[in-house]
């Protein structure tokens, strides 16, 4: 009789669940189940104010909550039934999504569920699961919450019902702010209504002022999105006939495949909001200035250094205005795309950098791993915002800068075929927003990289000019030893150039380690013994796990 109080006692939600899951094991959920795990389906249901259909499909769910694609086909094979006789349940497994404790995904015809970490953490602590309060939020607040609302629509865990609900459901919770009040009051249509909260999203939580239709038509189902783009396309939806939205231009011509939110919209939904820190452009420590980049003699072989000067002669300014026009006369893009491949140290990076000092032209730095979020949808942000940023910084200045992504293999590598993982998925929507960009890209693009053999071809097609570095021949490499440590004899150049085949950023490595060597130390009796150790030891490390040196 102890025993059986204390047992009872100790009974909680991940036990009763454990219990209920034993039972069910190849039972098909059976009367004679429901007989055996009663005390623990009671429990649950008593516990979450669930059914004991419910309860039964919740504790199958959190049994398989580390799988972020449970599949209903998974529970008949435990529970060694037909699909069918788990498709009887999925009303109660609707129910269970409408409380949160599920998420549903919905890949075309293929719906799988995953269990959210709130929930599972609700569980571990023996407490019913209660959706976060969303009433009483400030305006920035809701903004927030309107953005995971979207952003688990874009993943495919929200149906676009499901969707309009979650809004609605915020709107209802905060009709005391004036934004929700106004879009109100405009009388829209449900789907015009959610494209302009999605308008109104991008534009407060993205800074998005270049709207494409990649950012809008995860909203809709594809039967709907046909007709809306139509209508955006003629600038024939009721955003544009009531001037909330208008579309973004270039040199005077109208791009309808690009629109911005109108000053006169913002003015009348944003007022509780401080808009001028979103419109702020800081200044941005990934701008490199043209006047601060320090002049160096660059060696290559004969044909590196034609291909190097006739694209010097192209970003004259003079000369990329002239051709800039002629080509857009002719109807041809009119955008610069340059890669520069081949292996590390060869000289790529330092190249962009002479270039731009040489034209007169400020450097946008794309920084890869800081666009590359852990957080699904952000990375995809991230990229746009780059592209964002450099047409408005082309704008201001009186020379287009250059935009430069600097060891480009991360995202310019072939693309996933079938992707299901989310970071695949990620991967692929962040390479197709940079292959549109690049389509219409007014302005000058360079990337680099170590791996040409690895890029999409989708890219290769899209870089006009494509500059492969070699690792410099014995005259190019004399001529660096020259430039880099003067007091060489002139045999002694020839047998370093002779004898160690390295690249640019090889030597300008050795030549830091003899320059420091005599800082520290005072200047060499014998140059050459001592450069013989450095190179040695450079040779080393190059075969080591760890690289030591100076990329160019």
């Amino acid at each position: 009789m102890y025993k059986k109080m204390a047992a009872r006692k100790k009974l909680d939600l991940l036990t009763a669940v454990e219990q209920i899951v034993e039972k069910a094991q190849g039972t098909g959920l059976s009367s004679e189940f429901y007989r055996k795990a009663n005390r623990y389906i009671k429990y649950v249901s008593e516990k979450l104010e669930l059914t004991q259909e419910q309860s039964v499909m919740m504790a199958l769910f959190i049994d398989n909550s580390d799988d972020t694609k449970i599949a209903i086909s998974d529970f008949s094979k435990f529970l060694n039934c037909r699909t069918t006789r788990i498709i009887r349940y999925m009303s109660e497994i609707d129910v269970l999504e409408k409380r949160e404790l599920v998420r549903c995904r919905r890949d075309g015809n293929h719906i799988t569920y995953r269990v959210p970490l709130e929930v599972v953490e609700a569980f571990k602590n023996n407490e019913k699961y209660i959706p976060k309060d969303c009433s009483g939020l400030s305006c920035q607040e809701l903004f927030g919450e309107i953005e995971n609302v979207f952003d688990l629509r874009k993943n495919d865990e929200l149906t676009y019902d499901a969707t309009v609900e979650k809004i609605r459901h915020l709107f209802n919770c905060n009709s005391q702010l004036l934004y929700v009040q106004k879009v109100r009051s405009y009388g829209m249509s449900e789907g015009d209504k959610m494209m302009l909260i999605l308008f109104s999203h991008l534009f407060v939580n993205n800074n998005d002022e270049n709207i494409g239709y990649y950012d809008l038509c995860f909203l809709f189902d594809k039967s709907c999105w046909r007709d809306i783009k139509l209508c955006l396309n003629d600038g024939e939806n009721i955003l544009f006939t009531e001037k909330m939205i208008e579309y973004n231009n270039a040199d005077g011509f109208v791009n309808r495949e690009s629109f911005r939110m109108t000053a006169e919209a913002k003015r009348q939904l944003f007022t509780e909001l401080n808009l001028s820190s979103l419109n702020q452009n800081n200044n941005r420590r990934d701008m490199i200035k043209s006047e601060d980049i320090v002049p160096k003699n660059l060696f290559y072989g004969d044909k590196i250094n034609s291909q190097i000067e006739e694209l010097g002669g192209l970003l004259d300014d003079v000369q990329y205005k002239q051709i800039r026009t002629r080509m857009k006369d002719s109807g041809f893009r009119c955008g610069f795309t340059c890669l520069f491949y081949g292996s590390a140290g060869t000289g790529k990076t330092e190249t962009v950098l002479q270039l731009a000092r040489q034209t007169g032209r400020d450097i946008m730095q794309v920084n890869i791993s800081q666009i590359k979020s852990m957080w699904i949808g952000e990375s995809e942000k991230n990229i746009k915002q780059v592209f964002d940023n450099y047409r408005a910084k082309a704008k201001k200045c009186r020379i287009t800068p250059i935009l430069l992504f600097n060891e480009a293999d991360a995202i310019i590598g072939k693309r996933q075929e079938g992707a299901e993982r989310a970071v695949d998925k990620m991967e692929n929507a962040i390479q197709n927003i940079i292959l549109q960009e690049m389509e219409t890209l007014d302005g000058i693009l360079i990337a680099t990289t170590n791996l040409a053999q690895n890029m999409d071809k989708a890219f290769e097609r899209r870089f006009l000019y494509k500059i492969k570095f070699e690792k410099p021949t014995t005259e190019a490499r004399m001529s660096m030893w020259r430039e880099m440590i003067p007091v060489l004899k002139e045999e002694e150049i020839r047998i370093l150039a002779t004898k160690y085949d390295f690249s640019g950023g090889q030597i300008e490595n050795i030549a830091r380690h003899y320059t420091i060597g005599n800082i520290l130390h005072g200047e060499s009796k014998n140059i050459v013994e001592e450069l013989t150790v450095y190179c040695d030891s450079e040779r080393l490390e190059t075969k080591g796990t760890r690289k030591i040196g100076f990329c160019l």
